[in-house]
């Protein structure tokens, strides 16, 4: 997220470099610096090669190599690497989502430690006039001065001004000290941002780098098989979710292209429990063959829950941002009173979810290389669902 930097702000530096005053810095917050130098790497497929981990093949249980396995086990072995890299990907989701919102406080932290500066400079700036003002008069006690004066009206009117003087001086003092102990508390909250962020991104390092290793090693056994084989291994894929996805306007193919028909999205919108719903349902249909992304919202491409969540903003409902605080969204629905718009997640860990359309059938972002389309529900293991509200 870019926040809108106030006028009276420098150029944007490095997040710390508002807070340093220049000076030397601890190890700590070199640590910290260099953390956060990590924030801008795109996540790419280059990068479990870059961490330099060996990308070694799977064995079974009788230590043969991957490339023994028949087609059916490459393709359990895969599945279960693609699960494994959704539940990291839940766990990017969330860290990212973390560090977005530890990226904005500290850039608010950073304008209000600005604007408090500011006003800290320019009471510096007054108490500084009025040491300027002492140091000219020489120093003699201002009563004895008065004393001098030969009219006795100048001298109670100069006693009248130095009390006020005198009042507007204690003043000045304590709104600098005030402003002061402000001001440290400001930068104080925005370096334990900045820790925070750092830590952050640090864990969005470790689980891109888990996924990439996922799906890098998925690829690898994908690799072993003849291009026949993956052929067969995807088109059963494609054909069971076509079986699911029929409806009375189409021949059977590819479930997800027959189902953007208006009267499969008109039906399953019809039988929504609320507008919203419907909304979030026709949005989901509109989605169908976009590819698979990891940590995608849209509107190129998506992962399970970038879908779910840019699914109900089209409905007007903010969902959070992953699988396992999605299912906190509203309250829990029995499998048996599914209705459209629905959540419906999936495995023990709460890592992958769908959008119910009716008849049994969702519509989700299943993995890479395998676009969003329509599924049945008991595809995968079932754990709960939820209806947003």
């Amino acid at each position: 997220m870019t926040a809108t930097v106030a006028s009276h702000r420098k150029p944007r530096q490095h997040p710390l470099a508002s807070l340093t005053g220049g000076g030397s810095r601890s190890a700590r917050t070199a640590r910290t610096a260099a953390t956060l130098a990590l924030a801008g790497a795109a996540p790419t497929f280059g990068l479990a090669q870059a961490a330099g981990a060996p990308l070694t093949p799977d064995f079974d249980a009788a230590g043969h190599a991957a490339h023994r396995l028949t087609p059916a086990q490459v393709k359990n072995r895969v599945d279960a690497l693609y699960q494994e890299a959704e539940v990291a990907t839940q766990s990017y989701n969330g860290a990212k989502d973390s560090a977005d919102t530890a990226r904005e406080e500290l850039s608010r932290l950073q304008d209000e430690a600005a604007r408090r500066t500011g006003k800290l400079n320019a009471a510096r700036a007054e108490l500084g006039a009025l040491a300027a003002d002492q140091y000219r008069s020489g120093g003699i006690d201002p009563t004895v001065r008065l004393l001098l004066s030969a009219d006795p009206q100048r001298y109670l009117d100069g006693a009248a001004v130095l009390e006020r003087t005198g009042s507007h001086q204690a003043t000045a003092v304590a709104g600098y000290a005030r402003r002061l102990g402000s001001v440290r508390q400001v930068r104080q909250r925005a370096e334990d941002s900045v820790e925070r962020l750092a830590d952050t991104e640090a864990q969005l390092k470790k689980h891109r780098v888990t996924i990439v290793h996922k799906l890098d090693a998925a690829e690898q056994l994908l690799s072993r098989l003849t291009a026949e084989q993956r052929q067969r291994m995807t088109a059963r894929d494609g054909a069971r979710s076509a079986r699911q996805g029929r409806t009375d306007h189409g021949d059977g193919h590819e479930g997800g292209t027959l189902s953007r028909l208006p009267g499969a999205v008109g039906a399953a919108a019809a039988q929504a429990p609320n507008p919203r719903a419907a909304r979030a349902v026709s949005f989901a249909y509109s989605a169908l063959g976009k590819p698979y992304v990891w940590g995608a919202t849209g509107p190129a491409g998506y992962d399970c829950s970038g879908l779910t969540q840019a699914a109900w903003k089209a409905g007007g409902v903010a969902l959070p941002r992953t699988t396992y605080t999605q299912i906190s969204s509203g309250p829990r629905v029995a499998r048996s009173q599914l209705a459209p718009g629905d959540l419906v997640f999936f495995y023990s860990g709460i890592s992958h979810v769908g959008i119910y359309v009716g008849d049994g059938r969702m519509i989700h972002a299943p993995h890479p290389g395998a676009p969003v389309r329509i599924a049945p529900v008991d595809q995968m293991p079932f754990a709960a669902a939820t209806r947003p509200a």
